[in-house]
């Protein structure tokens, strides 16, 4: 009979029964809602092996390679381990090996990357301030060319971690980061699928990770990335990204300012607009969507629309604490 262990208890599944059926059956707290595979809010992580393929049928191919899959549909052949969705608890510390201004309110911050450290671009992780405060913030780095953590902290008046990382953090000094989460990143198999990258403010952070990602695992379709700021002082990384351009024809940069008259080569518009302009028929492509909820969520609309398959769209928007501290 194989065990469940959940939670530091285990749990005995019956047979044929579903880890979903055997932890409700123990009175075990999850979510659940259609109970059909569909909804996906039985979601779980296995930490100790593959599960099922039936158990993830359904799932986008990043939560499928990070070993989620859906309660419901899993009944166990052995023993399974689980966790929730982002919520190993493991922590790590880091230290500081730089800290830039990349514009008035935008700090890159990077970090020596700790011993057995994984992830992939575009995944996010806890920054702890020195008060034990955390806020999430994306890699911009790529694990196989850097050796450091890149995050970028765009520093908020009054904000708890933010404004420390600004005005109290230091190179050399040590920080508490959190294992890598998160499904907006590149995953090959597909060099010929055209992408689309669109990002506000600090979601660039993801974004750049996810292309530098892509170029570096041979991508050859082409790359376009939209950048959008309400005031283009708020772009950064301006001559990195149009570099980046020159040196890799996959890949298009479009810098874009809403208010006033941006200087020569940014458009006057938001991000999302613009692309949503210059590629009226997304049939076929992969998208990714980073910042602002509001444009994540009008985005996701708008290119599921133009005919991105909803397997094919990736968002990070950044909410509340996470917008508060980005």
């Amino acid at each position: 009979m194989p065990i469940i262990a959940f939670e530091d208890q285990e749990y005995d599944c019956g047979p044929a029964e579903t880890v979903l059926d055997c932890l409700i059956r123990q009175g075990v707290s999850v979510n659940y809602s259609c109970r059909a595979g569909v909804c996906q809010t039985c979601m779980m992580v296995s930490t100790d092996g593959r599960p099922p393929a039936e158990s993830q049928v359904g799932l986008k191919d990043t939560l499928k390679a990070q070993d989620h899959f859906l309660m419901c549909s899993c009944v166990p052949e052995q023993k399974m381990s689980l966790v929730r969705p982002g919520s190993d608890g493991v922590s790590y510390d880091a230290t500081v090996s730089s800290l830039d201004r990349l514009n008035d309110d935008v700090v890159r911050l990077r970090l020596e990357r700790p011993d057995g450290y994984e992830y992939q671009p575009g995944q996010f992780l806890n920054l702890k301030n020195d008060q034990g405060v955390a806020r999430s913030y994306s890699l911009a780095s790529i694990p196989s060319v850097d050796d450091f953590l890149e995050l970028h902290v765009r520093h908020m008046p009054g904000g708890q971690v933010s404004g420390w990382v600004a005005e109290r953090l230091s190179v050399g000094g040590n920080v508490t980061i959190s294992a890598a989460t998160g499904q907006c990143v590149y995953m090959p198999g597909r060099p010929e699928q055209s992408l689309l990258l669109v990002g506000t403010g600090t979601g660039l952070a993801p974004l750049l990770g996810i292309a530098r990602d892509a170029l570096q695992q041979g991508h050859v379709a082409p790359i376009h990335l939209y950048h959008g700021s309400g005031d283009a002082r708020g772009l950064y990384l301006v001559d990195v990204l149009r570099a980046m351009a020159e040196a890799h024809a996959p890949f298009h940069y479009h810098p874009c300012a809403s208010r006033g008259v941006p200087p020569e080569g940014v458009q006057p518009v938001r991000a999302a607009d613009q692309a949503l302009a210059d590629f009226t028929s997304l049939a076929g492509w992969r998208v990714f969507l980073c910042g602002r909820e509001d444009m994540v969520k009008a985005a996701q609309k708008k290119t599921f629309l133009a005919g991105a398959s909803m397997q094919d769209i990736f968002a990070d928007p950044f909410v509340e604490t996470k917008l508060a501290e980005a």
